[in-house]
Formats: C-alpha cells, sequence, structure tokens
C-alpha cells in the first residue's frame, strides 16, 4: 500500500467531515460502535468501517456515530447500541460487516429495529 501524503490526508478528512462531527441537537440518530479490546479483536473495527461507508454511499449528514469502551459483554462483541430520537436505545450483538450494514439500511435508515441481531431494547435507569 502506497504511503498517504498530506494531501491524501486532508481529502478524507473533508470527505469524512460532516459524518464525524458532533453537533448538538442536529442529528436524529446516534450509533455507539463498543470499541474496547475486546470488541477490536471480535471485529469491531470492520463493522464501524462498514457503517462508515453505508453513512458515506447514503450521503446522510444526520446520524452520528460515536465509539465506548468495553460494554462488559465481551462474549457478545461486537457490539453497537442505536438510538433514534423518539425512539428506545437497541444493543446489537455478534456484529459483521453485512449485519452492521442490514442495521443501517432498516433501522437507522427505515426506523426499524432488526430483532434477529437485537440483544435488547431499552435502557436501565437509576434513581
Amino acid at each position: 500500500m502506497p504511503r498517504l501524503t498530506i494531501a491524501d490526508l486532508q481529502k478524507i478528512k473533508d470527505q469524512h467531515k460532516a459524518e464525524f462531527t458532533l453537533r448538538e441537537g442536529g442529528y436524529r440518530a446516534k450509533v455507539t460502535v463498543h470499541m474496547g479490546t475486546c470488541g477490536i479483536a471480535a471485529g469491531a473495527r470492520g463493522v464501524m468501517t462498514a457503517l462508515m461507508d453505508e453513512i458515506s454511499k447514503a450521503n446522510v449528514t444526520d446520524v452520528i456515530v460515536t465509539t465506548s469502551g468495553c460494554a462488559g459483554l465481551c462474549a457478545k462483541e461486537p457490539l453497537a447500541t442505536v438510538e433514534i430520537m423518539n425512539q428506545p436505545p437497541v444493543k446489537y450483538c455478534d456484529l459483521n460487516d453485512e449485519k452492521i450494514r442490514e442495521i443501517f439500511k432498516e433501522h437507522i435508515m427505515g426506523g426499524k429495529p432488526v430483532e434477529k441481531y437485537a440483544l435488547v431494547v431499552g435502557s436501565e435507569t437509576t434513581y
């Protein structure tokens, strides 16, 4: 693979700037890819790459992607949590490139959670 130049890096940055910008209140969906060491070892980088590719291809600007450390469910990695405005969050498990692409199309873009990959719907609240 040839070495990247400063110009190459700037082009990549410009191309993906909208995808990485966290704008306060400026998004309708947030996806957190859990990238602790266990997640990375299980393939979370490939999941993240596939998700970013789908966002780029769809030219979507109202979906943000973040990362987090381990979610504490190492045996279920790679994990991702999808939060759509006015819907309960959905945590997906045992992900791969194909599954996250399907989740992007069905849940993130279509608003319908993909139950066959979902580990849990909703979140715990501590009072």
